[in-house]
């Protein structure tokens, strides 16, 4: 078997998963439908929505399957009837058996994390919060419990001190994208050895997991330290982005998201909170351990933008104070 007679399809829906579909399209490999998430009206105006993957489907004349339940029998009497021999999964929801055992070679996901560590909805993200200073990419088999199927294939990228989730997001993207050949192109020759994970796991305990983040997990907690505080700021920018509130004396409170910060290691006497600027060019919290200088940022219901944009246009910045409650 070839690339031309292995009959794949392709399922996926955000940006990270366009890039390993676009790889397999330009280098020929056969791709008989693509499935994706249905279309949906999103916004004000209520607009039809399409994913990223259907648009990139669409320019490329690939036939594009939108089911709204994967148990559906006209969906999986369609699926059937295109005869796959291996299935694809990037950034999609979560397979029944009956879908995803169809295919002669099974159907294989790629995973933004090192397996088993982060398993779940946000590995990105959460890999940068605990401060590591290393994450990858992992091609699996599945099977019925999440994430935990057989490793194919696993390459490992660094984390560096000031990567956000944006940076670590598209380097993961096409290094995910390669994996993906690597792994089609080991089916194809039947060359590759699965890794149970379980064989990787010493103490379960150590294990790290990456859940759906909700917005409570994204409020900034002042009295932490130093480190901890510039990881979560930067492990949840630009999507969907830290956030704190300010006070005055009138108790009037203002809601800020905060997306790039640096540290300033220092001892100082100052209250935890507590807003130092020159009204110009830089604007700091004390924290434990030191400074955090916030270098941009966005007000409720203005633009995001740089620190001293934002400072031009808020002179009353000192009158205020971070909110170190919950």
């Amino acid at each position: 078997m070839d690339k031309q007679s292995l009959r794949i399809i392709y399922m996926g829906t955000p940006d990270f998963a366009v890039e390993p579909l676009k790889l397999l399209v330009e280098n020929d490999y056969n791709i008989v439908s693509v499935v994706t998430n249905p279309d949906k009206p999103a916004g004000r105006g209520q607009k039809i929505n399409e994913s990223a993957v259907k648009k990139y489907a669409e320019a490329k004349g690939l036939k594009i399957l939108q089911p709204d339940k994967f148990r559906n029998e006209d969906f999986l009497m369609e699926l059937k009837n295109l005869n796959a021999d291996l299935q694809i999964v990037v950034a999609f929801k979560m397979l029944p058996e009956v879908v995803w055992s169809m295919p002669k070679f099974g159907t294989f996901n790629l995973h933004a994390s090192l397996l088993p560590h982060y398993r779940g909805a946000a590995p990105i993200n959460w890999a940068i919060i605990n401060g590591d200073k290393k994450t990858g990419i992992s091609t699996f088999l599945l099977q019925h419990e999440i994430d935990t199927g057989n490793i194919l294939f696993q390459e490992e990228i660094p984390i560096l001190e000031d990567d956000n989730v944006g940076i670590i997001h598209d380097k993961l993207m096409y290094a995910g994208a390669n994996l993906v050949l690597k792994t089609v192109d080991a089916i194809i020759e039947q060359n590759y050895t699965p890794l149970n994970q379980n064989t990787l796991i010493n103490n379960p305990n150590e294990i790290k997991h990456a859940p759906k983040i909700f917005k409570t997990d994204c409020k900034i907690d002042w009295t932490k330290d130093m480190n901890s505080i510039h990881n979560l700021i930067r492990g949840l920018s630009p999507y969907p982005a830290a956030w704190t509130e300010i006070y005055n004396s009138d108790k009037k409170s203002i809601q800020l998201k905060i997306f790039s910060t640096r540290k300033e290691e220092a001892i100082h006497n100052n209250e935890i909170g507590e807003i130092i600027t020159d009204l110009k060019t830089y604007f700091k919290v004390s924290v434990n351990n030191g400074f955090i200088n916030i270098l941009e940022l966005q007000m409720a219901g203005k633009k995001r933008m740089p620190v001293n944009e934002f400072l031009r246009g808020f002179q009353k910045i000192n009158e205020y104070k971070f909110s170190t409650k919950d």
